[in-house]
């Protein structure tokens, strides 16, 4: 299958996770799909392919995941329980990080198989995960700040806190992902890759983040449309459990 199509196709399946865990779990649904998506992710991105006539490595799809789930956050629930996703996030990571290194404390048998495939991927986890960690944490933090930023202007000079959903979910999406990219390329591939091979990777790593903030803005409205529907049916704010 070609690689354009599969970016394609997991584009859908990360958001549309989102968007079930949600439907079907509510807010702790977008806790889970976090802490998913940034280990998932920590790992797929040590795999390099060529798409779209671009270098890339994997990994921005589920990253660009974690974005749609503290915007929905930020616009079904708000900024302190979009923050909350944050750390949860951190949290997880910083614990799957302990455990992954302390399966090397462990002598192998003579009959195992596995070690040296387990030390070549995990081997670098503690820096793509430092990267990742800087990178989400200044990203993430950036992203609820500024989606409540512009709602909070949007609000006050149109008078509607509904409308504008498109462009406080875009605006902030847009500049948060670039710092992200910016970041975890930086750390994370320097000595590794070659400064125009990092830059390459940086940029075809924006590239995709713009289509995919582009494309998650229906996943927002879907899930706000989801939130609106439980509290109407049930007469109150009543959708820990949609």
């Amino acid at each position: 299958m070609p690689n354009e199509l599969v970016l394609v196709l997991s584009v859908f399946i990360s958001f549309g996770g989102v968007l079930l865990f949600f439907r079907f779990f509510g807010k702790a649904g977008i806790f889970a799909w976090t802490s998913i998506a940034t280990i998932t992710a920590n790992i797929e991105v040590l795999m390099l392919i060529h798409a779209f006539g671009m270098e890339q490595t994997l990994g921005n799809t589920l990253f660009a995941a974690t974005f749609v789930a503290t915007d929905i956050l930020s616009e079904c629930y708000g900024k302190k329980t979009a923050s909350r996703a944050v750390w949860i996030g951190v949290a997880t990571n910083i614990a799957f990080l302990c455990l992954t290194q302390s399966w090397f404390l462990y002598t192998p048998s003579a009959e195992d198989f596995a070690r040296p495939s387990i030390e070549t991927i995990f081997s670098n986890t503690p820096r793509v995960m430092l990267a990742s960690l800087i990178g989400y944490i200044i990203s993430e933090r950036y992203d609820v700040w500024a989606y409540h930023a512009i709602w909070d202007f949007t609000t006050k000079k149109f008078g509607d806190a509904k409308k504008f959903l498109w462009l406080r979910n875009n605006g902030s999406t847009l500049t948060s992902q670039l710092l992200n990219i910016g970041i975890f390329s930086s750390i994370a591939f320097w000595g590794i890759h070659t400064p125009k091979m990092i830059l390459n990777i940086t940029i075809s790593g924006y590239v995709i983040y713009i289509a995919t903030s582009l494309i998650d803005t229906p996943f927002i409205y879907a899930a706000r449309y989801l939130f609106n529907k439980k509290i109407n049916c049930n007469g109150k704010n009543t959708v820990d459990n949609i």
